[in-house]
C-alpha cells in the first residue's frame, strides 16, 4: 500500500468499495471463493434462464398467424437445450480443469481455431452484459411514465458500473446477493406456467385438434416445405435461449471440488429449468392466445391474462413477476463478468492477448479482465443508447460459432479415440447431433441477421482475431530475441556444480562465506533464473567492479489465474521461485562471494518487491538496489503495451521511500 496520505485515502476507499486484500496463504481460500452447484446455477445459469424473457417471444412472433405451430418449436427448443447440455457435460469430463470453447477448440482442433473461438466468446460476453442490462432497464421503465424514458440509459450505465464493482469484490460476493431475485423469478414463473397448463387440462383435446387443423391449413397455404421453413425460422430466431449453457464448462475453475460433479449437477439444474421455462412460456402464449401489444412483452401480456379476475392479489402477482424478470436480466449480465475474464486470462497465458489479463487483484479476481469487460459493455451501452432492438441483432451469432467449433472438436476427438474408448459411438453421436443443431442455428442466424446488423458482430470479431494474430506474432518474435540472452545461462552452469576434489581425491567442501557488515551490499531484482537476470548481474559487476562484496537477490512469485487453481499451484510456484534464487546464490558462492535470496508470493509484483526491499533496507541501510529493464531499440506501441515496466514502477515507489534503486538497461535488438 502507498505510504502517502493520498495513497492511504485511496486504499481505504478501495477497501470500502471492493473489500480488503485476501490472504493467498490461507489454506481454506479456495474453498471460500469457490461455488457450490446451487450458487453456480445462480451465477452462471441466470444468463440462460433470463433468456426466457426474449427467446420464446422471438420464436413465437416469428410464426405469425400460425401460433399453434409453437408446440413443435417448443419441443424442438427443449430437445436442443438437453442436447447441448449433454454434449457439454462430456466436455466437462474431458476437461476437468476448465473446458470453455477456447480451450476445447485449441486442444482438439488447433490453436488458431481456438483463438477464433475465444474471440467470438469475448464479443458474446460483452453483448451478454450490455443486452441483459439494457433489457432489464426496459422492463423496469415499462412500469414508469413515458416522461422518464430519457433516464433509462442512466440506469443501464449505473447497472454496468454496479456489477463491475461487485465482481471486483469477488465471485461469491457478486453471486450471493442475487439469490433471492433468482429464486423469486423461478417461483413466480414456475407457478405461472403450471397454472397455465393446469387450467387448460380440460381443453387438451381441443388444443391438439386446433393444432392439427392449423398445421393442415398452414400446409395447404405454404406447402410442406414452407411449413418446415417457417418452423425452422422460428426455432432459429429463439437462438438467444441457449447462450448461457456454455458458461458452466468455461467457469469450472470457480466451482467447488469435486469440480466435474459440481459442474454436471449445475448443468442439470440449468438444462431442466431452462427447458421447462422456455417451452412452458411458449405453450402458455398459445393456450392464452397471447398476441403482441405495443409497449409490452409477451410475458407481460401472458401474466396479465393469467391473473385476470384475481383482483388486487392478481395485480401484485403481475407486478412482482415482471419485477423479477427485470432484475434477473441484470443478474444475467453476471455471466459476462464471470466467464469473460476467464477467457481473456486463458488467451493471455497463450500470448494471444497482453499478459496483464492473467493477473489477479488482491481480492484474487482477474481484475484487468473484469475492468475490460465492464468498460467495453459501458461503451457499447452508450453507443447503442441501450437499444435492445439493436443489441439483440448482434447477439447469439458468436456463441454459436463457439458451439460449433467445440462440438466439431469433440467429434474429432471421439473419432481419433475410437480404438481406446469403448463408448465412443454413443459419445460421438451426442456431440455429432449437437454439431448439426448448432451449425444449423449458426447459419440461420447469419443469414437472417446479416443485413440487419449481424455483419457488425462478424466485423468486430474478425478485427479482434487480427489483433490477436498481431500480438501473438509480436510475442513470438520478441521471445526469439530475448532467447539470445539465455546463452549467459550456459556460462554459469559449470560454476553451480560442487567444488572440485582436493589432491587426495576426496570432495572438498566449499569455503563457508559470511556476510561482510562493513562492505557494500547489492540487491538485484530478478524474475527467475534467466538471461535477463544474469545480464543485470553482470552489468552491475561491470560498472561497479569490486565495490559490492555482499549480493542479495529478490523475486516475487506472482499468483496469476493459471496458478490460482489450488494450494498445489501456489506451492509449486514458491518452489520454482526459491530454486531460481538458489541458482544465483550458488553461482556467486562458487566465485567466493556472499549471496542470499529473498522471495515473496503475491498478486502484485510491485507491492511484494517493495515489501521485501523495505525489510532489507531497514536491516542493511547501505544496500543499493538494482533492476534490469528490457529496452527495445525500436520502441513502439506494442512494446509499451505488451511488456510490463515493473522495474520502473518499483523504482518510483522505492524512491518515494528514500531507498536507492538503479535501473540497468537490458538492450534487445
Amino acid at each position: 500500500m502507498s505510504d502517502s496520505p493520498d495513497g492511504k485515502f485511496i486504499d481505504r476507499l478501495k477497501n470500502v468499495l471492493i473489500g480488503g486484500a485476501r490472504d493467498i496463504r490461507d489454506p481454506n481460500i479456495f474453498h471460500k471463493l469457490s461455488l457450490i452447484a446451487f450458487f453456480a446455477w445462480v451465477g452462471l445459469g441466470a444468463d440462460g434462464l433470463s433468456s426466457a424473457n426474449y427467446g420464446p417471444e422471438e420464436s413465437f412472433l416469428s410464426l405469425g398467424s400460425h401460433g399453434h405451430l409453437g408446440i413443435f418449436v417448443a419441443l424442438a427448443t427443449a430437445i436442443t437445450i438437453f442436447v447441448i447440455a449433454t454434449s457439454y457435460s462430456q466436455i466437462v469430463e474431458l476437461f476437468p480443469s476448465g473446458g470453455g470453447g477456447y480451450l476445447v477448440a485449441s486442444k482438439l482442433l488447433s490453436p488458431i481455431i481456438g483463438m477464433i473461438s475465444g474471440c467470438a466468446l469475448l464479443i458474446d460476453y460483452v453483448l451478454t452484459i450490455s443486452l441483459s442490462i439494457a433489457s432489464g432497464a426496459d422492463a423496469i421503465f415499462s412500469f414508469l411514465p413515458l416522461s422518464l424514458q430519457p433516464m433509462k440509459i442512466m440506469l443501464a450505465v449505473a447497472g454496468v458500473l454496479m456489477l463491475t464493482l461487485l465482481n471486483l469484490r469477488g465471485v461469491k460476493e457478486s453471486v450471493a446477493p442475487l439469490v433471492p431475485i433468482f429464486l423469486l423469478f423461478l417461483v413466480t414463473h414456475t407457478f405461472a406456467i403450471i397454472f397455465a397448463l393446469g387450467s387448460h387440462v380440460p381443453e387438451i383435446g381441443a388444443t391438439v385438434q386446433s393444432t392439427l387443423v392449423d398445421t393442415r391449413a398452414a400446409t395447404a397455404q405454404l406447402g410442406t416445405f414452407g411449413v418446415f421453413v417457417l418452423v425452422m425460422r422460428a426455432y432459429s430466431m429463439g437462438a438467444g435461449t441457449y447462450t448461457g449453457i456454455e458458461a458452466v464448462s468455461n467457469g469450472l475453475p470457480i466451482l467447488r471440488e469435486p469440480r466435474v460433479q459440481t459442474a454436471k449437477r449445475t448443468m442439470r439444474y440449468m438444462a431442466v429449468s431452462l427447458a421447462f421455462m422456455a417451452a412452458g412460456l411458449m405453450i402458455g402464449y398459445l393456450l392464452f392466445g397471447v398476441t403482441k401489444v405495443t409497449g409490452r412483452t409477451l410475458n407481460a401480456v401472458l401474466m396479465e391474462r393469467i391473473a385476470a379476475g384475481w383482483g388486487a392479489p392478481g395485480f401484485v402477482f403481475v407486478l412482482v413477476t415482471l419485477f423479477s424478470e427485470a432484475v434477473l436480466l441484470f443478474v444475467a449480465a453476471q455471466t459476462g463478468f464471470l466467464d469473460g475474464p476467464r477467457v481473456l486470462s486463458n488467451m493471455s497465458l497463450d500470448r494471444w492477448l497482453p499478459s496483464q489479463f492473467s493477473l489477479l487483484s488482491e481480492r484474487l479476481v482477474i481484475k484487468n479482465g473484469i475492468l475490460l469487460m465492464g468498460v467495453a459493455a459501458l461503451v457499447l451501452m452508450i453507443v447503442s443508447r441501450g437499444s435492445v432492438t439493436f443489441l439483440i441483432v448482434l447477439y447469439a451469432i458468436n456463441v454459436f460459432i463457439t458451439f460449433c467449433l467445440s462440438q466439431a472438436g469433440m467429434v474429432r476427438h471421439w473419432w481419433k479415440e475410437r480404438r481406446t474408448v469403448p463408448t465412443w459411438k454413443r459419445k460421438i453421436l451426442i456431440n455429432g447431433f449437437g454439431l448439426i443443431l448448432t451449425s444449423f442455428i449458426l447459419i440461420s442466424q447469419v443469414v437472417l441477421k446479416f443485413k440487419d446488423g449481424g455483419w457488425i458482430t462478424l466485423l468486430v470479431t474478425g478485427s479482434l482475431v487480427l489483433v490477436a494474430i498481431v500480438i501473438k506474432r509480436f510475442y513470438f518474435k520478441t521471445g526469439l530475441r530475448l532467447a539470445r540472452l539465455d546463452h549467459l545461462m550456459t556460462g554459469v552452469a559449470s560454476a553451480e556444480t560442487a567444488a572440485p576434489p582436493d589432491q587426495s581425491g576426496s570432495e572438498r567442501k566449499p569455503r563457508r562465506l559470511r556476510f561482510d557488515a562493513k562492505a557494500k551490499t547489492a540487491v538485484i531484482l530478478v524474475s527467475g533464473f534467466n538471461g535477463t537476470g544474469l545480464h543485470t548481474l553482470f552489468s552491475v559487476r561491470k560498472v561497479f567492479g569490486d565495490v559490492f562484496k555482499n549480493w542479495f537477490f529478490i523475486q516475487a512469485g506472482i499468483v496469476d489465474a493459471d496458478r490460482f487453481k489450488g494450494a498445489a499451484g501456489i506451492d509449486d510456484l514458491r518452489t520454482h521461485v526459491d530454486e531460481g534464487l538458489d541458482r544465483y546464490v550458488r553461482f556467486l558462492k562458487a566465485e567466493s562471494m556472499y549471496a542470499q535470496g529473498f522471495s515473496a508470493i503475491g498478486t502484485d509484483v510491485s507491492e511484494e518487491i517493495c515489501g521485501l526491499a523495505r525489510g532489507i533496507y531497514e536491516k542493511y541501510p547501505t544496500a543499493v538496489f538494482f533492476g534490469g529493464q528490457i529496452v527495445f531499440v525500436e520502441d513502439s506501441f506494442l512494446t509499451r503495451l505488451l511488456f510490463n515496466h515493473t522495474t520502473f514502477a518499483v523504482q518510483r515507489r522505492l524512491h518515494q521511500l528514500g531507498i536507492p534503486f538503479l535501473v540497468m538497461p537490458v538492450r534487445v535488438q
